[in-house]
């Protein structure tokens, strides 16, 4: 039953600033600023000396310094926090294999059947917040009830170091007065549109008629009503449990706007070989091909996609299907940003060819790929990006994962 289980979400604090300062000594007890490698970037994620300034994530580096003048800007390392992601998933791993990762700072644990060597959940959280701060000198805030929903809900109850519990027996009072928007699944849009109902809190939702709820948001609406009860019956997956991947995709902001076709296809070549690589190196082939493209007034957007005949996952055969699907679209002004993902995947389904001269492309693809394996990326790459402005994505992709197709490499 649902009030037998115990779940534990652990999200770490301010984690890519939390890193640096634990890294750089003189950036303790200082107000930083973590932000992309590239020339036009927002700030990634800010220390908590700086969040008291009103410095948060998403601002442009020139809004943060406004609100803090005395503001240290760093340039992120990802190889470096996704290398301690990778220590502290090792340690909440000594207390149960049923870890799951849910982004690069958070995961959730099962320590249902965890208690006969490591005592109750309780705990057990005490002990990784230690383990962690003595060992990493880093800090989290950990939430524990009977589901994922709650878990959550309660790590984000006190931060920075803090630890929430929400019994099985204290559910409904808890929730009563919790906004709607507070809980892990209902975006600005579904809150919105609950806020038309009358709907503020979690309480209110869970009490809503479940029929009303259904004919306003379909199959969603019983869903959301268990939601606001509290009620989550989802499993703690570890990742070689998880579903098949659903897509594999890559976006870039680039450092300027770029108006010709040329700068574009530049670009597009470099968004294709990354995504070819992930593919091929997980032995995936994809049917659908979308590009993305946002415009320099940053709000106007657009998105194409396209089916193949036959599966691909070779970077110039992906390239020539995003450029078509480019050639499909007005350009009315400079482009900012640009993303290329494959879905409609089949896996393992990569075939030696009958054809002599697509053999030896898919050889000279692998051998490629084996050079870059060995010695990094664009060890070996296209003439054509040798003179590109861009190597790899400045940012880390929220699909990361320590292992497995998730795992997206970040320079």
């Amino acid at each position: 039953m649902q009030s037998q289980r115990s779940i534990i979400h652990l999200d770490m604090n301010a984690f890519f600033a939390s890193v640096e300062q634990q890294a750089n000594p003189a950036l303790r007890g200082k107000p930083i600023a973590v932000v992309g490698s590239g020339h036009r970037t927002v700030i990634t994620t800010a220390s908590y000396e700086a969040r008291s300034f009103g410095v948060k994530t998403g601002m442009a580096i020139w809004e943060g310094q406004r609100a803090c003048p005395g503001l240290i800007i760093v340039v992120g390392d990802n190889k470096k926090y996704t290398h301690t992601s990778r220590q502290i998933i090792a340690l909440l791993r000594e207390y149960t294999p049923l870890v799951e990762v849910f982004s690069i700072d958070e995961a959730f644990l099962d320590v249902t059947h965890s208690s006969a060597l490591f005592g109750p959940a309780e705990t057990i959280a005490y002990q990784l917040k230690a383990r962690i701060r003595h060992g990493l000198g880093l800090t989290c805030s950990i939430g524990i009830a009977p589901n994922k929903l709650l878990a959550k809900l309660a790590s984000d109850m006190q931060k920075p170091d803090g630890l929430t519990i929400i019994p099985p027996d204290r559910v409904g009072a808890i929730l009563e007065h919790i906004p709607i928007g507070d809980l892990c699944g209902i975006g600005k849009k579904t809150q919105r549109q609950l806020n038309l109902l009358g709907i503020t809190t979690c309480g209110q939702l869970g009490r809503f008629p479940e029929e009303l709820l259904r004919k306003k948001f379909g199959i969603v609406g019983p869903r959301l009503k268990q939601m606001g009860q509290g009620r989550d019956d989802g499993p703690v997956l570890p990742v070689e449990e998880e579903d098949g991947v659903k897509s594999v995709g890559h976006s870039m902001t680039l450092q300027r706007d770029v108006a010709t076709r040329d700068e574009i296809l530049r670009y597009l070549l470099q968004l294709s070989e990354m995504v070819g690589r992930r593919a091929r190196r997980y032995g995936v082939t994809a049917k659908t091909v979308s590009l993305s493209i946002r415009f320099a007034d940053f709000y106007s957007s657009v998105q194409r996609q396209t089916t193949v005949v036959s599966p691909i996952s070779l970077s110039d055969e992906i390239f020539k299907v995003a450029t078509s699907l480019l050639d499909s679209i007005e350009l009315h002004q400079a482009v900012r940003l640009l993303g290329v993902s494959l879905s409609n995947l089949q896996h393992n389904q990569q075939q030696l060819s009958l054809f002599e001269e697509e053999r030896r492309k898919s050889e000279a693809t692998r051998a490629m790929d084996a050079v870059n394996d060995r010695f990094g990326d664009y060890s070996v790459t296209f003439g054509s990006l040798l003179q590109s402005e861009e190597k790899g994505s400045h940012v880390i992709s929220p699909a990361w994962r320590p292992e497995g197709i998730r795992n997206v490499g970040v320079e």
